[in-house]
C-alpha cells in the first residue's frame, strides 16, 4: 500500500531525488535502452531466437542446480557416510563452498562489466565438480570436494544469467520475455530430479547422472558464447 501512494511513475516526479539525480538515473536508463533490441508486444519477445536461447542456457543451468539441492543427501550417502546427522551435515559443506563463490563471481561481473566468462567459468565448474564426484564415489573426502566444486559453479550461474536476458529485452517484451525463459528454464526442475532417479535406478550407480549434469552445463556455457559481448557485457 505504501508503494501504491508513495512511490512515483517516473524519475522526474520523484520528489525525494534531487535534479541532479533525476538526470543521472534518466541518462542511465536511456543508455540501457539503447541496447535493447527487442522491444514492442509481449508476442515479439517469442517470435526472437534470444529469447528461446536464453530458455536454453537457463533450462541446462538449472538441471544442475536442481539436481545438486535434491539430490544432494543422496551423492553424499552413495560415498559411504552413515548416519542422518553425518549425511546431513556434510551435505551443508558445498553450499558454504558456493556462498563464497557468488559473492566473488558476482562482485568481479560488475567491478569488470564483463558477463559471458563469469557464466561460463562457473558452468564449467560445476561440470568438472559433478565429473570428479563421479569418479571419486569411493572417497567421502575428494567426493566432498568435487560436490563444493559443483555446488559453487551451478549455484553461481543462476543469479549472473540474469544479466544476459536483461541487457536485450525492453518494453513490453521484457515481461514477456523474462516470464517465457523463466517458465521454460524452471521446467528443468521437475525434469531434472526425476531424470536423475531414473537414471540412477537402471544403473545402480550416481556416476552416470552426475556425467549426464555435466554435459547439461557444458551445453549452456557453450550457448552463453553465442551471446554477443557488446551487448551483454555492461
Amino acid at each position: 500500500m505504501v508503494c501504491l501512494f508513495w512511490l512515483d511513475n517516473s524519475v522526474r516526479d520523484a520528489k525525494w531525488l534531487t535534479d541532479d539525480e533525476k538526470s543521472v538515473i534518466e541518462r542511465a536508463l536511456a543508455a540501457d535502452a539503447t541496447h535493447q533490441t527487442v522491444h514492442g508486444r509481449a508476442l515479439d519477445a517469442f517470435r526472437n531466437g534470444k529469447v528461446w536461447l536464453m530458455c536454453l542456457i537457463y533450462f541446462c543451468f538449472v538441471m544442475g542446480q536442481y539436481a545438486l539441492t535434491f539430490w544432494m543427501p543422496t551423492f553424499v550417502e552413495s560415498t559411504g557416510v552413515k548416519g542422518g546427522l553425518a549425511i546431513g551435515a556434510l551435505s551443508a559443506v558445498p553450499y558454504l563452498a558456493a556462498l563464497i563463490a557468488m559473492n566473488l563471481f558476482g562482485f568481479s561481473a560488475d567491478k569488470r562489466r564483463e558477463r559471458r566468462w563469469h557464466l561460463v567459468i562457473p558452468s564449467l565448474m560445476g561440470a568438472v565438480g559433478f565429473s570428479m564426484a563421479a569418479s571419486f564415489a569411493g572417497s567421502t573426502p575428494l567426493a566432498l570436494v568435487s560436490l563444493s566444486i559443483a555446488a559453487a559453479g551451478v549455484l553461481t550461474c543462476a543469479p549472473l544469467f540474469w544479466s544476459l536476458p536483461t541487457a536485450f529485452l525492453g518494453g513490453t517484451a521484457a515481461a514477456a520475455g523474462l516470464a517465457a525463459i523463466n517458465s521454460v528454464g524452471n521446467l528443468a526442475g521437475f525434469v531434472s530430479p526425476y531424470m536423475i532417479g531414473a537414471l540412477k535406478d537402471a544403473t545402480g550407480s550416481t556416476a552416470i547422472p552426475m556425467y549426464v549434469l555435466a554435459l547439461s552445463l557444458v551445453i549452456g556455457a557453450a550457448a552463453v558464447l553465442t551471446t554477443k559481448k557488446n551487448i551483454v557485457n555492461r
